[in-house]
């Protein structure tokens, strides 16, 4: 059996959010870190590579005893399979694909009609412990409760290995929810909530096998 099945979700903002939108010139008393912004709307977004690269980290950590493999071909085969790897013929695609992460209509709505700001400025200081110089900084954060739409795309290679795959997701869900997703998690930005997960198909060589194999998948997912 091949075929895609959509993984679909909310990822809401419980702290801050900063995933930098690069660096660029900042005039002095400007914002010196600005977050990444949809072209369309420039209201907050979540790369899918940012996900991507978050949640195989987690899982990196958690196959190989908390310490991250120096290189990604040294990962778990249950993560290499999932977000891709390279051996000996080249390299290889991974079997979940990661589109970019916009924000959802609900609250879109909310910012109208609460007269909410997409984003806030926080104000930090380091100061250098040899010279006791301070270092001031601003640091745009999309502001907390916001919920961004996911939509991720698993592709179907192996049916035996279906349900082991969504587990080890599953693993990965539940490690970033008790994580931080984008910059300064030490400091208290980028706690998460995953929820609403569901699984559709949406190409299947196999329409008998499928049915029981998908509800086994959202079960997995709903333990999330």
């Amino acid at each position: 059996m091949f075929g895609k099945l959509e993984i679909s979700g909310c990822i809401e903002s419980l702290t801050g959010l900063h995933i930098g939108g690069g660096s660029q010139f900042a005039a002095i008393g400007a914002v010196d870190s600005v977050v990444v912004k949809d072209i369309d709307d420039d209201l907050p977004m979540i790369p899918g590579s940012s996900l991507k690269g978050k949640l195989r980290s987690l899982l990196s950590k958690q196959f190989s005893d908390g310490e991250l493999p120096k290189e990604h071909n040294s990962d778990a085969d249950v993560v290499k399979r999932l977000f891709g790897h390279t051996d000996k013929s080249g390299p290889k695609t991974g079997r979940v694909y990661f589109s970019d992460i916009f924000m959802s209509k609900e609250s879109r709505d909310r910012l109208e009609n609460e007269d909410i700001d997409a984003t806030e400025v926080k104000f930090e200081n380091t100061i250098s412990r040899l010279t006791g110089v301070a270092n001031p900084r601003q640091i745009e954060r999309a502001v907390k409760g916001m919920k961004y739409h996911m939509s991720l795309i698993y592709n179907i290679e192996n049916e035996n290995e279906i349900e082991e795959d969504f587990k080890t997701l599953k693993t990965a869900f539940q490690l970033l929810k008790y994580d931080y997703l984008g910059a300064a998690g030490s400091r208290g930005y980028g706690r998460v909530d995953i929820h609403d997960l569901d699984v559709k198909k949406l190409v299947v060589s196999d329409e008998a096998k499928i049915s029981s194999i998908l509800e086994n998948c959202k079960s997995i997912l709903k333990e999330v």
